[in-house]
């Protein structure tokens, strides 16, 4: 078996083109040993379907053909009976296919620079955080290096350090209330060898999304570094995607700028319904691929090489979760009832800038960083250990995050009523510390 399945590998990074491909070319050592295992209990499974008796699929069925289930499970549920049945079954490690399509539409909808433009079919994943390990997987040996903003996301130490053994470069993320696209550039241009890139937008924890110049100079920077040579891994962190709140900050993913690029630079795209449809426990998320003249047999191979990583890390994702989801995006009301949701986080940011510009005086205590988007604001503690601060907040009935030396605000959580009397209680724990 083991030779067979060797096989497989190798028949993908054939698809791919080998060297001639930037898709094998940044490809980790064990990304270049990822297949689907077609041809194991899984393909062997999907040739039995027809079968009059199939007793391939580890899943188990009443004699008349339904998934065995739990009465005190099955009346939790409130979809239909047919809906029900396949939630209590395996999907495929690449995700439910119709729901796979229907992202693949949704991404087209929200970024219409896509149009035109060939990407993979999504994969789903076990949300974000699985996807982060998958594009880890697929494109970090120990020792590789991941450039992000020096003001990111702690999990991504968790990840790509501890679990890969990649190192982290970092950038200086603003300048003058801006995106710093110069310190990106040359943290682009320092060293040899592949570049892999990490951007999150809207960013956890500044929530700051870039504005439509600085958008277009990133991708500038990305595709001078890949046309001089250089293979560029650009992974696109799209968590928050579509929580924008301001006129002139960008709107769409960088994916559609970065999908066709370059031949040296792969565009991967990790996206989800966790903080766009406000369900995060439910666990899903898409890996998308993208690049320059890419053939439907080179995406195929990148989707059967990420489908082998979910296999072989979680088997599938949670069917439920998916089924659930899919009912929802195939509601009408759908779409009315998420721009209700958006409207809401929208208010909480206005009322911010709103107590932000009435109170000048909170500036002896702390300077907002730039924020238009997202969940999240960062604030600079202004002469005051920021761990204290953290510590006499609690005091002070205040619960807020220490990260990257700022103190994280989730106004997401945060009633519209309460936001006043938030900033009151910060001042307050600032001035005790002093």
């Amino acid at each position: 078996m083991k030779n067979s399945l060797t096989e497989l590998a190798n028949a993908l990074n054939t698809n791919l083109g080998l060297e001639s491909c930037v898709a094998y070319r940044v490809l980790s050592e064990r990304g270049k040993r990822m297949y689907f295992p077609h041809k194991g209990i899984l393909g062997q499974s999907a040739e039995a379907k027809t079968a009059e008796i199939n007793a391939t699929i580890g899943t188990a069925f009443e004699d008349d053909g339904t998934p065995l289930m739990l009465p005190v499970v099955k009346k939790a549920l409130t979809m239909p009976e047919k809906t029900i049945h396949t939630s209590f079954l395996y999907q495929p490690s690449f995700g439910k296919p119709p729901l796979r399509k229907k992202w693949g539409e949704k991404m087209l909808q929200k970024n219409p620079n896509l149009a035109g433009i060939k990407f993979s079919e999504p994969v789903v994943t076990s949300a974000l955080t699985h996807g982060l390990a998958v594009s880890a997987g697929l494109f970090v040996d120990p020792g590789d290096t991941i450039i992000i903003p020096d003001l990111y996301w702690d999990n991504y130490d968790l990840i790509f350090i501890e679990s890969f053994g990649a190192k982290i470069q970092t950038f200086n993320t603003f300048t003058n209330g801006s995106f710093d696209v110069v310190s990106l550039t040359k943290a682009l241009e320092s060293g040899s060898g592949k570049k892999i890139v990490l951007l999150n937008f809207p960013n956890n924890p500044t929530g700051y999304t870039v504005k439509d110049n600085e958008a277009k100079e990133i991708c500038n920077a990305l595709k001078a570094c890949a046309e001089k040579g250089t293979d560029v891994v650009a992974i696109l962190d799209d968590a928050y995607f579509g929580l924008v709140y301001e006129e002139g900050v960008y709107k769409e993913s960088l994916f559609g700028n970065l999908a066709n690029a370059s031949k040296n630079l792969l565009a991967v795209k990790l996206d989800g319904p966790t903080k766009e449809d406000y369900v995060w426990g439910f666990r899903v998320g898409f890996i998308t691929f993208a690049f320059k003249d890419a053939s439907d047999v080179q995406l195929k191979a990148m989707e059967d090489k990420a489908a082998g990583i979910v296999r072989a890390t979680i088997s599938n994702v949670a069917s439920l979760s998916q089924e659930i989801l899919l009912e929802a995006y195939n509601c009408e009301s759908y779409e009315t009832e998420k721009h209700a949701k958006y409207n809401t986080l929208k208010a909480r940011y206005e009322k911010i800038k709103e107590i932000l510009a009435a109170h000048p005086e909170y500036s002896e205590s702390f300077t907002a960083m730039p924020f238009n988007s997202g969940y999240f604001m960062c604030v600079k503690i202004n002469g005051a250990n920021v761990e204290n601060v953290r510590k006499e907040c609690l005091k002070n009935g205040l619960g807020v995050i220490v990260i990257s030396g700022l103190i994280r605000i989730a106004f997401s959580s945060v009633p519209l009523s309460k936001l006043e009397e938030l900033f009151v209680r910060l001042d307050k724990s600032v001035k005790a510390v002093k």
